[in-house]
């Protein structure tokens, strides 16, 4: 069984609506180079915020 990864450890990235930064998920593992906002809220606003 896998050891688990200390939320620190995973890699992130900052939304480009809000400008946060987000960490990895596991349902992203696959498209992860192509992830470029934090949830749906922000994909739906395309960068209008802060």
């Amino acid at each position: 069984m896998p050891k688990m990864r200390r939320k620190s450890d995973l890699p992130t990235k900052t939304c480009l609506a809000c400008g946060l930064p987000f960490a990895w998920r596991k349902k992203w593992e696959r498209d992860w180079d192509n992830v470029k906002y934090c949830s749906d809220r922000c994909r739906r606003g395309k960068g209008g915020a802060a």
